[in-house]
C-alpha cells in the first residue's frame, strides 16, 4: 500500500518545486501553535509560519471557533448585488486598523490578487478622468506575486524569465538600502517628472523574497512625499509585512505619509483561509462614482468576500489585538535582538538584518543567490533538527508565529549557529 507521500508524487504537481530531483513531501497530518507533527508523530518547530502566513500559529482555538460558528450560518453568497455581516464587520475592524486616509475595502483572493486589484485601480483612476498614464515605478529586487501583472513589477529575474514577453514595462528604481538612498531618490525624481507614470508600488521597509532586504522609513517618506508633490498614486504591498509582522499593526504606521493603497493578505486570516483586501482612500473610490457604468471596476472573483474566510479574519484580528499578543511580538523582537548580537560575530555570518519578528542572516558563501546550492545542504540540517526553515539560497530568514515559545526560539536559533558551523568546517 503507498504512503501518503507516494500518493502524492503520483498526482501533485507542487509550487517552487523541481519535481524531477526533489525529495519526497514531508506528509504533515496536524497543526498546533508553533508545531507541525507527521505521520510518525514526529514535531517541527514552523519557524516560518508556513511562508509567512500563520501569525498566531496552527489551530488557534479562537480562530476555529469562529470558523465552525460561521459554517453553520453562511458557506458563501454572490457578493454582487448581495452582502453579508462578515464582511461589512471586517471592513469596518480593518479600516478601525488601517491609516486613517484609507475608507474603501475590496475583498479578493491572496496576495497576487490584491496587487492586481491595486494596479488596476490605479490604471482606471486615470483613465477614468481621461489621463493616458500607463507607466508604474517598482523596486528592481522587489516580489509581488506571480499572477501576470504582479509579476510585471516584480524584479525581472530566473521567475519571470519565461513570461518576458508578456509584462508590461515598468520603471525599476534601486531599493533605498544604506548607501543606495541618494541614488533611489534621484532615480524616482527624474521619473516622476513623467507624465504617463500612474502609481509607485513598494514593499514597504522589508523586500521578503529579495532576501529580507531592508530600508528605513525615513527615505520611504521621502519616496511618498515625492509621488504626492508628482500626483503619483502610492500602493503598499504590506501581504507580507502586515497584522504585526514589523513590529506595529502595519509598516506604514512607522511612515508620516500614507501610501493611498494598501495590499493586504497572508497574515489577514491568520494563515487559515485564502483571502485578500485591497484598501483605498476616498479620493481612489470616488474616480469610480458616474451615471457611465463604463466607468465601473469591472474587477471580481467567485469567492469574493467569501463568509467563511472574512469571519476567520475577523477573528484573526480579534486575537491580534490581544494584549499578549503584543506582548509575545515584543518578546519575539527582543530575542531576535539579542541573537543578533550572537551570530553577527561568527566568521561565516556576513550580514544580520532585522525588523520587528523578522530576521534574516546572510551566510558568507560567495555568492548572495536564490540558486545558491548551499540551500538544500542549510534546509535539511534544519530538517533534520526538527525545524522548519527555508532558506532563500544562503540568506536564512526567522518569521515565526507570535505563538512561538522563548524556549522554541533558542532551538531555532541553536539550528543556525549549528549551520554557521557547518559552513566553517566545510571550508576547512
Amino acid at each position: 500500500m503507498l504512503n501518503l507521500a507516494q500518493r502524492d508524487q503520483a498526482v501533485i504537481w507542487h509550487p517552487y518545486t523541481q519535481m524531477q530531483t526533489a525529495s519526497p513531501p514531508l506528509p504533515i497530518v496536524k497543526g498546533e501553535g508553533a508545531l507541525l507533527y507527521d505521520e510518525a508523530g514526529n514535531t517541527y518547530i514552523d519557524a516560518v509560519s508556513s511562508w509567512w502566513v500563520n501569525t498566531h500559529g496552527h489551530c488557534h482555538p479562537h480562530i476555529m471557533q469562529r470558523i465552525n460558528q460561521q459554517l453553520q450560518k453562511l458557506d458563501h453568497v454572490i457578493f454582487a448585488g448581495f452582502t453579508h455581516s462578515p464582511a461589512v464587520e471586517l471592513a469596518e475592524n480593518l479600516l478601525q486598523i488601517l491609516p486613517d486616509n484609507q475608507k474603501r475595502i475590496f475583498y479578493s483572493d491572496n496576495g497576487s490578487t490584491a496587487v492586481e486589484v491595486a494596479l488596476k485601480m490605479a490604471f482606471q483612476f486615470w483613465a477614468n478622468q481621461g489621463f493616458k498614464k500607463d507607466k508604474i515605478i517598482a523596486f528592481r529586487e522587489s516580489y509581488h506575486g506571480d499572477t501576470f501583472g504582479a509579476m510585471s513589477v516584480s524584479s525581472r529575474s530566473a521567475f519571470t524569465q519565461p513570461f518576458f514577453q508578456y509584462l508590461f514595462d515598468v520603471l525599476f528604481i534601486d531599493v533605498p538600502i544604506p548607501g543606495k538612498e541618494e541614488d533611489c531618490l534621484k532615480q524616482l525624481t527624474e521619473y516622476s517628472q513623467r507624465p504617463d507614470v500612474a502609481a509607485f508600488i513598494f514593499e514597504p521597509l522589508v523586500l521578503g523574497t529579495a532576501g529580507m532586504v531592508m530600508y528605513k522609513p525615513k527615505v520611504l517618506d521621502e519616496l511618498l512625499q515625492i509621488c504626492k508633490e508628482n500626483q503619483i498614486i502610492t500602493i503598499a504591498d504590506e501581504v507580507m509585512t502586515g497584522f504585526g509582522r514589523t513590529g506595529e499593526y502595519f509598516a506604514s504606521y512607522y511612515l508620516q505619509h500614507q501610501p493611498d493603497i494598501f495590499c493586504l493578505s497572508k497574515g489577514l486570516t491568520g494563515g487559515t483561509m485564502a483571502l485578500g483586501v485591497t484598501s483605498c482612500a476616498e479620493f481612489i473610490y470616488n474616480a469610480f462614482l458616474s451615471q457611465d457604468k463604463s466607468k465601473t471596476f469591472f474587477h471580481g472573483h467567485s469567492f469574493t468576500a467569501n463568509p467563511i474566510a472574512c469571519a476567520t479574519a475577523i477573528a484573526s484580528l480579534e486575537v491580534l489585538l490581544f494584549p499578549e499578543t503584543k506582548e509575545n511580538i515584543n518578546r519575539i523582537i527582543a530575542q531576535h535582538q539579542a541573537f543578533s548580537a550572537i551570530i553577527k560575530n561568527h566568521p561565516f555570518c556576513k550580514e544580520v538584518r532585522q525588523t520587528g519578528t523578522i530576521i534574516a542572516i546572510e551566510f558568507e558563501t560567495g555568492l548572495t543567490s536564490y540558486f545558491n546550492n548551499i540551500r538544500d545542504v542549510l534546509y535539511n540540517l534544519a530538517m533534520e533538527n526538527q525545524v522548519l526553515l527555508r532558506p532563500l539560497g544562503n540568506i536564512i530568514y526567522v518569521l515565526p508565529p507570535y505563538c512561538i515559545s522563548t524556549e522554541q526560539l533558542q532551538i531555532v536559533y541553536a539550528v543556525i549557529l549549528k549551520m554557521a558551523d557547518l559552513l566553517e568546517q566545510n571550508k576547512n
